[in-house]
């Protein structure tokens, strides 16, 4: 058995790269940002703050929000043609209009 070769960010440096304007800001709005269920929202992730952050496949993807776990949100979305449910921190979301 072949052993598995680095994590999770692996090969993740131009997805969670930032502008220079926006490195070492995190906004603290982006924390205490509230979405109801049926809220349509883009996953885009923070790279300075890794907790409740989603695995990098499904960076860019969009999805609608179904309930509350804790501090973080159920985000349903669309893979190829599964429906999948993730648990991500509201720094992570985007609303989408």
């Amino acid at each position: 058995m072949v052993k598995r070769v680095g994590s999770r960010m692996r090969k993740s440096r131009q997805k969670l790269s930032k502008s220079i304007r926006e490195k070492s800001k995190i906004r603290i709005s982006s924390f205490l940002q509230k979405f109801n269920p049926g809220d349509r929202v883009a996953l885009k992730a923070e790279p300075a703050y890794q907790k409740g952050q989603y695995f990098l496949r499904f960076h860019g993807k969009t999805g609608t929000v179904t309930g509350q776990r804790g501090k973080c949100y159920e985000v349903k979305i669309k893979d190829f043609k599964k429906e999948k449910t993730l648990v991500v921190h509201p720094i992570h979301l985007k609303k989408v209009s």
